[in-house]
């Protein structure tokens, strides 16, 4: 018959065996503390630990995320505006992410914050709005910087949403309106210029070529006479003769034009 201590003492070492046997996954590491020194870093895998000797941190070194809260920013030239972020990171050194910082994860997220308002306080309205990469940017180069010796690399930043005032919403339609109109306005004086120009240039060559004119003349008289309307044309000249004349020349068109107008009823 098994005696009762010998019994105890069995469960007792089993118990203090499973406690020692530790399981690390493929995405974890383990940071292992021998009588409070750090003895080394475990990979992923099956390992044991001595009873009351050592003890075991883990650390994930996947991707992750932080979401920073919308934060009040004032920008270089005094609007008030709510910006939030994301940032991803991830830990490259396990040992200096545990020793180096007490919680990494939160000071990441304190720092992220203080430097999204300082990075968007030094810039105007327009510049935050319109230049959102370049921003990211800076504030991912300044983030990896300060985390770097605590272990951390950070992936990315991006800025998610920027909330303005109603009042500034309303300023800047007002802008983006008046911005229109005038490179409406803009366009339409430079299609008058240039149409200016073309009706110059034609007059120059009516001038230099009377035939040219009269051929432009007698085209105008006959799109009129296709509108199925009685046309009177007088054309004035310094003279009375020359202007019979004329009239006289002109009658065998006047007379095809009156012809073309009444086929077409």
């Amino acid at each position: 018959m098994v005696s009762i201590p010998l019994l105890a003492g069995s469960v007792v070492a089993l118990g203090l065996l499973a406690s020692a046997v530790r399981v690390v996954r493929q995405y974890e590491r383990a940071v292992v503390f021998r009588l409070g020194k750090i003895r080394k870093e475990r990979e992923p895998g099956l390992f044991a630990l001595i009873p009351f000797a050592e003890k075991m941190v883990r650390v994930d070194m996947r991707v992750r995320e932080l979401d920073v809260p919308k934060q009040t920013v004032i920008s270089q030239d005094n609007v008030t505006l709510e910006v939030d972020a994301v940032i991803y990171y991830k830990v490259v050194d396990a040992t200096r992410a545990i020793v180096e910082v007490e919680d990494f994860e939160a000071a990441t997220l304190l720092l992220a914050q203080t430097t999204l308002r300082d990075i968007l306080g030094q810039n105007e309205l327009d510049t935050i709005l319109s230049d959102r990469d370049d921003l990211n940017k800076r504030i991912k180069e300044i983030l990896d910087a300060t985390t770097g010796p605590w272990g951390m690399h950070v992936v990315m930043v991006t800025m998610r949403d920027v909330s303005l005032p109603e009042n500034m919403l309303r300023a800047i339609a007002r802008q983006a309106e008046a911005e229109r109109e005038k490179r409406a306005r803009i366009i339409l004086a430079e299609g008058e210029l240039q149409a200016s120009k073309m009706m110059n240039e034609a007059a120059d060559m009516y001038e230099n070529k009377p035939s040219a004119l009269k051929l432009r003349e007698f085209q105008t008289l006959t799109e009129i006479a296709k509108e199925k309307n009685m046309i009177v044309v007088s054309t004035g000249t310094n003279s009375a003769g020359s202007n019979e004349g004329h009239m006289n020349s002109d009658l065998p068109l006047f007379m095809g034009l009156a012809k073309a107008a009444a086929g077409n009823k």
